[in-house]
């Protein structure tokens, strides 16, 4: 096997929420046949909206034309079998950050899917990929493959080897995610957080403590780094944006890993997870959204 991606024709998709149907999205516009695997028909129905809706944004944008966005659409399918991604030669799951399902997926997928040379990758943001890949046949072929979101405009996607890796294998992902999909791609070692998690949550961890502990509010601190630090979103605004749920996962999961207290999340993001007001995608974070 060479190391050109671009042969990878046949991309699978498990899990159709704003990730998986961000990367299925990506994968359609560049010419990719996706077949996306959603837990149940009305969770596969929600996909396609969501899916439909990101494409027409992006005509109204200027960003794709109306011929590509029925283009894009017709590369896309939806199913609720993962048998359906037999014939895949690459596979990325979306699905929760859930150590045991994970796991359990993995195996699941190195049964049903046949190529040989097929590349098994997760798009987690800290969990393991080596635990992952322990639960195949095929280590070699597992890698993670973080991508940002929103999928569609974020430029960078980290490449993440197992130990047991091939080294064909992620110079193959690292083709297909520059040379097909026009993305960045960083190599970055399997440890919790991996390169950008492992900067960027405690620095967001840190503002909520700012929060909590009354230093300062929330539209103080996001002021301050945009104005002063000339960063394009303040740091609550950002978590917003990712979802506290996976703020507080990827906080909790390099606590475990390296035992830093000041990884640890703040009983303030604690508790505004546990009320269900994770940002945006529930309307209501740090800040209030329509």
């Amino acid at each position: 096997m060479g190391a050109d991606g671009s042969d990878v024709e046949r991309v699978g998709l498990v899990g159709c929420g704003v990730m998986g149907t961000g990367i299925a999205e990506i994968c359609a516009r560049a010419g990719r046949d996706v077949r996306i695997v959603a837990r149940s028909p009305a969770s596969a129905e929600r996909g396609r909206r969501r899916l439909t809706a990101s494409l027409d944004r992006a005509v109204t944008g200027g960003r794709l034309t109306a011929q590509g966005r029925e283009q894009a659409l017709g590369h896309v399918t939806f199913g609720t079998e993962l048998a359906d991604l037999a014939d895949r030669q690459l596979v990325v799951e979306t699905v929760r950050e859930d150590r045991a399902v994970k796991r359990e997926l993995f195996a699941a997928l190195d049964d049903i899917v046949r190529d040989p040379e097929a590349i098994l990758a997760s798009n987690t943001s800290s969990l393991s990929i080596t635990a992952l890949g322990a639960t195949t046949e095929r280590p070699g072929r597992v890698l993670g493959m973080h991508f940002f979101s929103p999928a569609q405009v974020i430029p960078l996607v980290e490449l993440i080897p197992a130990l047991h890796t091939e080294e064909a294998v992620v110079a193959r992902a690292e083709s297909f995610v520059a040379g097909v999909l026009g993305k960045e791609a960083i190599r970055s070692v399997d440890r919790t957080g991996f390169t950008v998690n492992a900067l960027l949550v405690p620095y967001v961890v840190s503002a909520v403590r700012m929060v909590e502990s009354g230093h300062a509010e929330p539209e103080v601190i996001d002021r301050g780094m945009v104005l002063g630090c000339s960063h394009p979103m303040g740091p609550l605004r950002l978590a917003d944006l990712i979802g506290l749920d996976v703020i507080a996962l990827v906080a909790g999961a390099l606590y475990e890993e390296f035992k830093e207290p000041l990884y640890a999340p703040p009983a303030l993001l604690t508790r505004m997870v546990e009320g269900g007001l994770l940002g945006r995608k529930s309307g209501r974070g740090f800040y209030v959204y329509p």
